[in-house]
């Protein structure tokens, strides 16, 4: 076989098989990239990748919002949230391996906002009585995300928490200093404020 044979055929192979790589961009313009992070994720196709998940995950957040009755507010608090996890994200410079940091930073904000606007459907709602009074109770329902996350209700008041390493159980932390820990059938809570308790499933 001629060499230009040999070349011309390996070129044809490599176009109808589709073999040629294109590298991930992130949902912003990176010729405008100015932090650390920014030209990180720009540089790294699986930051870029993550970048472009969170856009889509925003947006249908924002489509959830529309239908609120306080839309306009709810809009408002949920673009604020955004730019303060911008923020942070881009505080990743300071740690020991920003790239990690960058990683979880976006894991963590898309598993938040998938169960904050329930964007995929969660598992059956779990109660928990705590104090030991059952008209203090916590809801609690948990979503598939990666990481996995739990919509938790109480009162009032609906705290989103990502699931975080721990040694035993499931650890899932909140804003705030918001924990809770799940060992079988038991919770222990730590909710803002510093109040602490227990809690058992509902039996």
């Amino acid at each position: 076989m001629r060499l230009i044979d040999f070349f011309g055929a390996a070129l044809v192979t490599v176009v109808f098989s589709g073999t040629f790589a294109v590298a991930a961009e992130p949902a912003f313009d990176c010729a405008k990239a100015e932090s650390s992070a920014e030209k990180l994720i720009c540089s790294h196709d699986e930051l870029a990748e993550l970048d472009q998940k969170l856009a889509s995950v925003y947006e249908q957040a924002v489509d959830a919002v529309e239908t609120y009755a306080n839309k306009s507010d709810a809009l408002s608090e949920l673009r604020a949230f955004q730019r303060g996890w911008v923020k942070g994200r881009d505080e990743c410079w300071k740690a020991d391996d920003e790239l990690a940091c960058i990683r979880a930073e976006y894991e963590y904000r898309i598993a938040e906002i998938t169960a904050r606007y329930s964007l995929i459907k969660g598992q059956a709602p779990v109660f928990y009585t705590c104090n030991d009074n059952p008209a203090d109770e916590i809801v609690a329902t948990f979503y598939p995300t990666t990481p996995p996350s739990a919509r938790l209700e109480r009162g009032d008041t609906t705290e989103i928490a990502v699931e975080g390493p721990t040694g035993s159980g499931a650890r899932y932390l909140g804003s705030f200093g918001i924990v809770f820990w799940i060992k079988g059938n038991d919770a222990m809570v730590e909710w803002p404020q510093g109040t602490s308790f227990d809690c058992k499933v509902r039996s």
